[in-house]
């Protein structure tokens, strides 16, 4: 992973109010591939995996969205322990860290590599995202089919939420918290959001601000009342 730019030293333990938290993992990306890169946080002042085995993984699959359905759900308990699903685990956490790199290249103005688009090309060959038409409303909508029959048909809605944010977000409202290693889409009306979180590091880095400038106060005021 990228190192830390100036500047990022302080302030980077996530917090722990459960405002920020859905069944262990952060959800402040808003959006599931900026959450599932925020999977890898600095929680006391070092990178903490939150995905050491396939049960967080199952766990964050379910917590994300990524699978609602009962059936499915039962579906992924009974991959527990198998080396199928332990090795879907480990290739979507190479998966992620690749992606970030190709996230932080968004951030700082660059595109992702050739080398990325290419292998992220291939995969959705491998594992496209089967879809289908809903009534909503009088109206239909077009709705993606989730029903993976062994852990890698996991990859189609991860490959294809990944294609997605690189190709129909507006890319540069990406961001990566001025306070910490977190990523988010800006969806403020302004864009103008700088924090992962204001629990996490808004609200830390405002303390910070005001307990520097309270320190900072005696020292101009003596400066001032030296005589000249």
């Amino acid at each position: 992973m990228a190192a830390d730019p100036p500047g990022r030293t302080e302030h980077k333990s996530a917090s722990r109010n459960p405002a920020d938290w859905i069944d262990g993992f952060l959800f402040v990306g808003n959006h599931p591939i900026l959450d599932l890169l925020n999977t890898r946080p600095i929680i006391d002042e070092r990178p903490t995996e939150l995905l050491p085995d396939y049960l967080a993984l199952e766990r964050w699959l379910i917590a994300s969205g990524t699978v609602t359905s009962s059936r499915i759900k039962s579906r992924l308990k009974s991959w527990r322990n198998s080396p199928q699903a332990e090795a879907f685990r480990r290739q979507l956490l190479t998966f992620r860290e690749h992606l970030r790199n190709a996230i932080l290249r968004i951030e700082s103005g660059s595109a992702p590599t050739d080398e990325f688009v290419k292998d992220l090309n291939a995969r959705l060959l491998r594992h496209p995202l089967r879809t289908a038409l809903r009534r909503v409303d009088g109206r239909f909508v077009r709705e993606p089919v989730v029903d993976p029959r062994e852990p890698a048909d996991l990859w189609a809605p991860i490959l294809n939420a990944t294609g997605e944010l690189l190709s129909d977000s507006n890319t540069t409202r990406i961001r990566r918290c001025e306070g910490c290693i977190l990523h988010f889409i800006d969806t403020s009306k302004k864009g103008s959001r700088r924090w992962c979180s204001m629990n996490i590091c808004g609200n830390k880095v405002k303390v910070a601000a005001y307990q520097r400038r309270k320190r900072e106060r005696p020292k101009r005021n003596a400066t001032r009342s030296k005589p000249s």
